[in-house]
């Protein structure tokens, strides 16, 4: 038999000694309270009540013998309140004795002798003596009434008896069922008791001891051990209990193997990808110096060709060297950009906190030039600082700025605006300009790398640009995209994450824009 199943079997005959004893010991709850019940809400309120009826009978006695006596109407106030008392009382009582049929007869025969004494005799006694009978003319009626009081009132007393006698017995059932009442709970307490120290060694020595050999072979697993194999005992939910363990720690063991070997993989993995790095800076290096190197010379010595031999060349032989200028100078250009694009996280690293302000006044310095060639005015918003490299965030700023000018609309001069926002995990900032501005359909491609939306003769450049603003910001944890619902140019909104505590420059309203040369 399994733990669970014996544990099961306690567990059912507990219940079924727990809901044996709350029965019986409901049972007797439910009759002490019976017995309590009756004594307290029908027999002592009945037996009260007969008293008060007894009492009523006396008191409307004396009042009728006094007014017998000394004709004086007010003694007759006494009496007629004692009969309207004695039938609210006697209508209760008849309530109370509902269930109590023997005392429910008595009291009515009471009542009636107590009504034929007051039909009899004091409602003659009180009429002859308002018609002017004296005191003696009515003593043989008083004398004769006398003997039905008695009756009445005997009548009385036995009731009272009666309830007296029930009293003493509810009142000794009552103590009678408290005494089996202690004794049943007494012996349920005991029987649970009993019933938990057996279950309680019953557990220990079928559950607690193998689930502490196991916890403890489990421990020395835990401690590195993975060696140790657990071995099956005990009852048969334990055992398997043990045998899940044993396997689970043989596919930890399995698992930790494949993890060493993976970890083993991954090193040297790493240490290609350290190889392949090395190799790429090697690459850079050749790429920024051997590489254009044989461009330089083609160009040079096109340009030294053109100059020294332009008046025995034709148009079109000054026309294909003028070509192939152009060519080693956009091949040098391309090779600048994509230098710059592949060192973006490798090469740059300089993080510290960084003042917008300066960096956007630092780009605007580097395109001075064409700023003043365009007549263009750049506004920007007070700027915060941020956490970044201040070369590539200068670079970012000059991109963006220079694309403004570069893409600037024919009829009017470029006007730049730069925006910043601040939201609840950063800054937010926006850089609009008025030029020719950007169909929403080429809103992803114009961040990819190469891409250019005009003829190549239209504007000088590369196409690397966005994308370089793009690696910029995204290795700073942000984002760049475009407005595409902005129809006025074109407006450019990317998002910076603020320092650990950030700290805005005082600036007095806008910057003062920068004025054509």
């Amino acid at each position: 038999m399994t733990t669970s199943r014996r544990l099961s079997v306690m567990m059912i005959a507990m219940t079924v000694l727990v809901l044996t004893g709350g029965a019986v010991g409901a049972v007797a709850l439910s009759h002490t309270a019976a017995v309590s019940n009756r004594l307290a809400d029908r027999i002592s309120p009945a037996r009260t009540a007969v008293s008060r009826l007894e009492t009523g009978l006396l008191e409307q006695v004396a009042a009728v013998r006094g007014y017998v006596i000394t004709g004086d109407p007010v003694l007759l106030g006494p009496y007629e309140n004692g009969v309207a008392a004695e039938r609210v009382t006697a209508r209760r009582a008849r309530e109370l004795l509902a269930d109590e049929p023997a005392a429910r007869r008595e009291l009515d025969a009471a009542l009636g002798l107590a009504d034929r004494w007051r039909a009899d005799f004091p409602t003659r006694l009180i009429a002859a003596r308002r018609g002017g009978a004296s005191p003696v003319d009515l003593a043989p009626i008083v004398q004769r009434g006398r003997l039905a009081f008695d009756a009445a009132q005997a009548a009385l007393k036995s009731l009272e008896g009666r309830l007296d006698r029930e009293q003493a017995a509810g009142r000794a059932d009552l103590d009678r069922a408290r005494a089996v009442r202690d004794v049943l709970f007494v012996a349920i307490l005991a029987t649970l008791l009993l019933s938990s120290i057996v279950i309680s060694v019953l557990v220990r020595l079928t559950v607690l001891r193998p689930l502490g050999r196991l916890g403890a072979s489990v421990r020395q697993v835990a401690g590195g051990d993975f060696e140790h194999r657990l071995t099956p005992e005990g009852p048969a939910d334990i055992a398997r209990l043990t045998a899940d363990v044993e396997t689970m720690r043989q596919r930890v063991v399995d698992a930790l193997k494949t993890s060493r070997r993976h970890r083993d993989a991954l090193e040297q993995q790493a240490d290609e990808l350290r190889r392949s790095n090395e190799d790429l800076e090697q690459f850079a290096y050749v790429a920024s110096h051997d590489l254009q190197e044989p461009l330089r010379k083609v160009a040079s010595f096109c340009q030294m060709l053109h100059r020294r031999y332009a008046d025995q060349l034709d148009d079109r032989a000054r026309q294909y060297i003028g070509y192939a200028v152009d060519g080693a100078t956009r091949m040098q250009s391309l090779i600048n950009d994509l230098l710059a694009f592949s060192r973006i996280g490798r090469v740059y690293g300089d993080d510290r906190e960084v003042d917008l302000a300066e960096v956007l006044a630092q780009a605007e310095s580097n395109l001075s030039g064409p700023i003043a060639d365009a007549g263009a005015q750049v506004v920007a918003d007070p700027l915060p600082v941020v956490n970044g490299d201040p070369t590539l965030l200068t670079m970012l700023w000059q991109n963006l700025l220079g694309n403004a000018v570069k893409f600037r609309s024919p009829d009017r001069a470029p006007r730049i605006r730069v925006e910043a926002t601040e939201e609840a995990d950063g800054w937010s900032f926006a850089v609009a300009d008025n030029g020719i501005g950007i169909e929403p359909r080429y809103a992803d491609k114009i961040f990819l790398i190469f891409q250019r939306l005009h003829p190549r003769g239209s504007y000088d450049g590369t196409g690397i640009g966005l994308a370089i603003c793009k690696k910029i910001v995204e290795y700073h944890g942000g984002t760049l995209r475009l407005d595409d619902g902005y129809a006025e140019g074109a407006r450019f909104v990317f998002t910076l994450p603020k320092p650990a505590a950030v700290a805005v420059p005082e600036q007095a309203g806008e910057r003062t824009p920068v004025a054509p040369a």
